[in-house]
């Protein structure tokens, strides 16, 4: 089940969400073009890389927002670049662009503090919008729980389109986070050697913070500027 777009109208051209895909993608493309070697270097640099923000919280903090804008590969991007853009929109209405943008960042930021917190001592970069684009879906779901979702779906080699309500589509992907994060939680106490994959604990962090922080920026405030 893929999400295609929401029902929900907007008021105002959701012009963060346009730049936070476009800088998405113009970074991604950078990362593609870059050579095996300067690639590593390149994330080490600008991922979160969970050991050195332990040990240089001072000089490795921007790499909480930095890591925001990195991705792993092309589904990777793409899935993560289809939500913002059904979801995201509705979200920048509500809150206004300036708001909007600190709510997405701050959540991303919080994301990956989240996934730090399961292993500080990992050398693994932990790197993607997913965590932000969680606080996204959070706010989302508390802010428009009864809407619906065009979703296409996938019947073997056959496809078809159906409305499906938003709340099952955002419950979904957290029930499987959780459960994901909950075993590689009980993988990491049986295993003495590092193990790396996706960054559950940060899309439920994201999730989790996106569902605080929304209210507190606005999110319920009245219709109208």
């Amino acid at each position: 089940m893929f999400p295609l777009y929401d029902e929900n109208p907007t008021r105002i051209t959701p012009y963060i969400t346009y730049g936070l895909i476009g800088m998405n993608v113009l970074v991604f493309f950078h990362e593609i073009s870059l050579p095996g070697t300067q690639l590593e270097q390149f994330l080490q640099l600008y991922a979160v890389v969970p050991r050195e923000l332990t040990n240089n919280l001072g000089g490795e903090w921007t790499t909480l927002f930095t890591s925001q804008f990195l991705h792993g590969g092309w589904w990777h991007l793409i899935s993560n670049m289809v939500f913002l853009w059904i979801f995201g929109n509705n979200i920048e209405d509500r809150l206004g662009h300036f708001k909007y943008i600190i709510f997405y960042l701050s959540c991303g930021a919080l994301a990956a503090l989240c996934q730090w917190i399961i292993g500080v001592n990992s050398g693994v970069p932990s790197l993607g919008a997913s965590g932000a684009i969680s606080g996204v879906l959070g706010a989302y779901i508390i802010r428009f729980p009864h809407a619906r979702v065009m979703s296409l779906v996938f019947l073997g080699i056959f496809f078809t389109t159906i409305r499906v309500p938003a709340l099952l589509l955002i419950g979904i992907f957290f029930i499987q986070n959780v459960i994901s994060g909950l075993a590689n939680l009980q993988a990491a106490a049986n295993m003495s050697v590092e193990t790396g994959g996706v960054a559950y604990w940060a899309h439920i962090g994201g999730f989790v913070f996106g569902v605080i922080l929304g209210p507190v920026l606005g999110l319920f405030r009245r219709d109208d500027y």
